[in-house]
């Protein structure tokens, strides 16, 4: 099972980048590798999302469960169902120096094992540019 971790500083606080991160319809506004976002259920401390994504060429589809922990300005999120076996992750923003580390998980699975030994190192790379350009995006929004 693949597991990608990107991590990025950003000069901003962790609560500026915190409402950004609760805005996953928006992120297509300034991620170019996704196609869309789409909020189907807010309940509590919740959100049920539909995303579309171009990783490398290839376009990916799931409907994830985010789970959003205020207090700690922390984001958990799993898929519900899509294209892959297994799709989850989190966001954590980490005080640092004059500004913020963020880092991004994501931890997945294709659930095809004759070809996961191929497809794995490939993806991994995939996921790791993809996770990277949406960090940037965040970065460049807030550091215009």
């Amino acid at each position: 099972m693949p597991y990608v971790e990107a991590v990025m500083p950003v000069k901003a606080q962790p609560k500026d980048i915190y409402i950004i991160l609760k805005e996953m319809e928006k992120y297509p506004d300034f991620m170019p590798d996704l196609i869309s976002v789409e909020v189907i259920e807010r309940k509590d401390n919740t959100t049920k999302t539909k995303w579309v994504s171009n990783v490398g060429g290839r376009i990916i589809k799931w409907t994830e469960q985010d789970v959003f922990d205020d207090k700690n300005m922390h984001i958990s999120y799993r898929q519900t169902d899509g294209d892959l076996k297994k799709f989850e992750g989190e966001w954590v923003l980490t005080p640092v120096g004059d500004g913020t580390e963020i880092k991004l998980t994501v931890d997945f699975e294709f659930g095809i094992p004759m070809i996961s030994g191929l497809l794995n190192p490939i993806a991994k790379k995939m996921v790791k540019a993809n996770s990277e350009s949406m960090l940037k995006g965040i970065r460049d929004r807030l550091e215009g």
